[in-house]
């Protein structure tokens, strides 16, 4: 029997031949990331774990520490790491959004599963790795045994056909996409066709971090030649990339013209069937606008919100906020000038941390007031006061935003 992307990589996990969807498989799992949020608020020590080298621990949610809870978190976290001989471990100066230090350390590969109770772990489909975020109990459960269960969800497929514009981003595309087929609940997604060659790997980790919001079991992309050149710069060991079948079964089937998209915006409160192209939102005012989150405080992210705002100023009334995904992308971005550009410009650079995406450090939203964001969710209360209002767009949009001092089209500052 064919199968999918994610069918193959289960089958090969669990040791079977083949699976569909229904299955129920029991598989090995490859990587376990845990993040100081567990440590800081349902932490038990475990007795045993079930192998060191699947396991990465990584400082990410509260750093650093913004309460004394966190603060004992970490505390916890390390002693733990030193117990156990953990090497993969991320403390504070080598810290980021763990999705991030997932992808530059190389812990993310093709053909493998990754696990972690952070929602977005999805985002390690872009590499063409089965990832998925678990309940902490079960992400425990992991750590000790090594293994865990899944059952088989049916696939979406999405062709992507044509050339990505370059003011259209992968938030942009995913906006596209849950604007306009809504929830893939109980299904996976899974990305191909011709147009994908187009698709960087930070645009490819936005929208599989993104699938997280349209409920999606599984994101995957295929490990093509432009993923498998970033994976040998990030990890030395041996790949084994999985492709689907010609003749795989489907649940869908949906094409993108990648070639006649245009920047989009959620409105607030969910993306789903919420979404609809910039030109047809209304130019409201904003208070905040803010880039970062494990979707977008990429290094490219930074660039391009470098790039709208050099030469420009933050508009009077309005805050820009940027949150770097991790150390080393704050680091590269220091180099590359894009911090001085963002200072000058009127921006507030952080340190890189989740911080005012989850709605507990460094930017949360009072009453009344109107965010547009780059990040991961816009539900009521995600960002601070549930009477604040949260748009979703791309960093185009947000800094092009943040200089009119309302919601805008970027391609009326970006040629």
């Amino acid at each position: 029997m064919s199968m999918t992307i994610i069918e193959k990589i289960l089958a090969r996990g669990s040791g079977l031949e083949q699976v569909e969807a229904g299955d129920v498989v029991v598989c090995d799992v490859d990587m376990t990331v845990l993040i100081d949020l567990q440590f800081a608020t349902m932490w038990a020590e475990p007795t045993r774990i079930a192998d060191p080298e699947r396991l990465a621990v990584v400082m990410d949610h509260a750093v650093p520490a913004p309460s004394v809870q966190d603060a004992d978190g970490g505390v916890r976290a390390r002693a733990f790491v030193r117990r156990f001989g953990i090497e993969r471990f991320f403390d504070v100066g080598r810290h980021g959004i763990c999705h991030q230090v997932v992808a530059e350390n190389g812990l993310a590969r093709p053909g493998e599963i990754l696990t972690c109770t952070d929602s977005h772990t999805c985002a390690a489909g872009a590499y063409n790795t089965a990832a998925r975020g678990l309940g902490p109990v079960e992400v425990y459960s992991i750590m000790c045994t090594g293994k865990t269960w899944f059952q088989v969800a049916p696939t979406i497929r999405y062709d992507l056909a044509g050339t990505k514009p370059e003011v259209v981003s992968g938030k942009d595309i995913f906006l596209h996409m849950a604007g306009t087929y809504g929830d893939a609940t109980n299904h996976n997604i899974e990305f191909g066709g011709a147009g994908l060659a187009s698709v960087p790997m930070n645009d490819r980790r936005t929208i599989a971090t993104q699938g997280a919001e349209v409920s999606a079991d599984f994101t995957t992309f295929p490990a093509d030649e432009l993923c498998l050149s970033f994976l040998k710069d990030h990890t030395g060991d041996r790949l084994e990339p999985v492709e689907a079948d010609a003749d795989a079964i489907y649940a869908a089937r949906r094409e993108i013209e990648l070639s006649a998209l245009e920047p989009w915006v959620a409105r607030p409160g969910s993306v789903a069937e919420n979404a609809l192209p910039v030109s047809q939102v209304e130019r409201r005012k904003v208070d905040q606008c803010f880039i970062g989150s494990c979707a977008n405080g990429q290094l490219e992210d930074l660039r391009i919100a470098a790039a709208v705002l050099r030469g420009r100023r933050v508009a009077p009334g309005v805050r820009l906020i940027v949150t770097p995904a991790s150390q080393a992308v704050y680091a590269d971005a220091v180099r590359a000038g894009y911090v001085g550009a963002l200072a000058d410009a009127g921006a507030i650079v952080t340190n890189s941390t989740c911080g005012a995406c989850f709605g507990y450090h460094m930017g949360l939203l009072g009453a009344g007031e109107v965010c547009i964001t780059a990040s991961t969710r816009n539900f009521k209360g995600r960002m601070g006061s549930p009477d604040a209002e949260i748009y979703m767009a791309s960093p185009f949009t947000v800094a092009a935003s943040a200089v009119a001092g309302e919601i805008v089209d970027p391609r009326e500052l970006v040629a």
